[in-house]
């Protein structure tokens, strides 16, 4: 079982997400285990402050290191994997999640605001995750993408072991593939007539041909 612990300011974000469709299901499994954590609970003053201005100037917050020190410390066991979520960060692929998915646990943080204290990637994540090229208004959705991509590797997680067999590659990228579903004609749009020929040999040289490997 791999447990996602996700440190955030809004874990309420991910109730809906962790209740629905097959990462529920896979929860109820216990091939997987989900927790938000509310980061302030490991801030402290009256306010449980959880950021403040930067050094040097600039517009907006930054989140202070001290609360994300705390709840990585108490969050942290044997093989665990701490990530930061950051457009700076390398970029996330499949071949990432197959190695991640290798984890018993893995604690994503999720910045908010400006960004978060450098040190926090300095001398405390393991390492830094980019979705993309772009900037988010925090670290949820990248969560969010990351464990789905994650439990999807996970046998049980989807159904059938075979399924993975099938789609994986050496490289631990992932096989995707054109796929059609009945009716077999719409519009005038039809189906490859090799995928309702019955011969398995040519339709799989026909996968083959049209696959695209997501590494």
């Amino acid at each position: 079982m791999i447990n996602f612990d996700i440190i955030t300011i809004f874990p309420e974000i991910f109730d809906s997400y962790s209740k629905e469709s097959l990462i529920a299901k896979a929860q109820k499994k216990k091939l997987i285990k989900i927790r938000a954590h509310n980061l302030r609970k490991w801030a402290s003053g009256i306010h449980k402050t959880v950021d403040d201005r930067p050094f040097g100037g600039g517009f907006g917050m930054v989140m202070k290191i001290e609360p994300i020190y705390k709840a990585v410390s108490a969050l942290k066991k044997k093989k665990t994997r701490v990530i930061l979520f950051s457009p700076r960060g390398k970029k996330f692929d499949q071949k990432k999640a197959y190695q991640l998915s290798k984890y018993d646990r893995l604690i994503l943080i999720c910045g908010r605001y400006e960004g978060v204290d450098e040190r926090v990637s300095k001398y405390i994540a393991d390492e830094i995750i980019s979705i993309g090229d772009y900037d988010l208004m925090g670290g949820e959705l990248p969560a969010m993408i990351v464990i789905e991509t994650i439990s999807r590797l996970i046998p049980g997680v989807l159904g059938k072991k075979e399924f993975l067999k099938e789609r994986i590659t050496k490289e631990k990228g992932f096989i995707e593939y054109a796929q059609y579903t009945r009716p077999d004609e719409f519009k005038k749009w039809k189906v490859p007539k090799v995928l309702l020929s019955g011969n398995h040999k040519k339709i799989k040289e026909w996968r083959e041909k049209h696959n695209k490997v997501v590494k």
